[in-house]
């Protein structure tokens, strides 16, 4: 049933992207839009987690390459990984202050874990045990592949919205799309895009807290981490952070109140922390 569901997710960001050539260039549009979307899904199955991580710099963390940060962090990998019955993920480090952490790939044998330089920082190893559970509660979920390929179809949307926000569509002639299509393809592509990777993302960020529960016996690790991981982001959110890509994050990158709360790719985390509690008092 989830493979049924993430098929369907992903169709309708197809649909959209569909559709929106269509409202800026008519049938010629429809179709340079439905190769587009075959050609993303392509490139999203294979290529969606090289971009994610060269979209933030990633550089891999080796015992050559950062070999600091892989004395702290490749322990407490390899033993949650080995606990799962998971391979080895690749391990990677982004230079940016703000905590976070996300894990991309498209099966358990190609995964990999991204940390900023942040996180590292302000996080305990217990804690910091919990966020690694939370990932690789993902990739044994089968999550990662179904959010990297929405990051990179929904980047193209954002992208075909832009390009109708400032060319307008074609206005010769109505068959072949027009200026209102443009119109409401750059107000309404980014909110659907943002709808359906919400979709796609606030049920399985709560299964994958339950699964490092699970696996680490102590959701107090979690628990923690994500109190400290809502702070920070807050006051120090990613500069380079996008809409389109936000869903990877273990919390939300960036800050947004109000209305915008409708939209958030993330469950409210102190709901996160309330279902933790629950599993603790279980």
């Amino acid at each position: 049933m989830n493979g049924i569901k993430t098929a369907l997710l992903l169709g309708l960001l197809s649909g959209v992207l569909v559709l929106g050539g269509a409202a800026i260039a008519g049938r010629e549009g429809l179709y340079v839009a439905f190769a587009v979307a075959i050609a993303m899904n392509f490139f999203g199955y294979f290529f969606s987690d090289k971009m994610a991580l060269a979209m933030y710099s990633a550089q891999p963390v080796t015992p050559s390459q950062n070999g600091e940060v892989f004395n702290r962090v490749f322990p407490i990998v390899q033993s949650l990984a080995q606990r799962m019955g998971l391979p080895m993920p690749k391990l990677w480090l982004i230079p940016d202050p703000s905590p976070n952490a996300f894990a991309t790939g498209r099966n358990p044998g190609h995964a990999s874990v991204a940390f900023t330089e942040g996180i590292l920082q302000v996080m305990t190893d217990r804690e910091l045990e919990g966020v690694v559970a939370h990932e690789l509660g993902h990739v044994k979920n089968r999550d990662i592949l179904t959010s990297s390929v929405a990051a990179t179809i929904a980047t193209a949307i954002t992208f075909l919205a832009r390009m109708a926000f400032f060319f307008g569509g074609r206005r010769d002639d109505e068959e072949d799309g027009g200026g209102w299509g443009a119109v409401l393809m750059a107000l309404l592509a980014p909110v659907a895009a943002m709808l359906i990777q919400m979709a796609i993302s606030r049920t399985r960020e709560y299964a994958a807290d339950e699964t490092s529960a699970d696996v680490t016996r102590n959701p107090g690790e979690l628990i923690s981490a994500l109190g400290k991981l809502e702070s920070y982001t807050k006051r120090l959110p990613m500069t380079d952070a996008t809409p389109a890509t936000a869903h990877l994050f273990i919390v939300k990158p960036f800050g947004g109140g109000g209305w915008m709360k409708m939209f958030s790719t993330h469950p409210p985390t102190e709901d996160r922390i309330a279902r933790l509690q629950q599993w603790r008092r279980a």
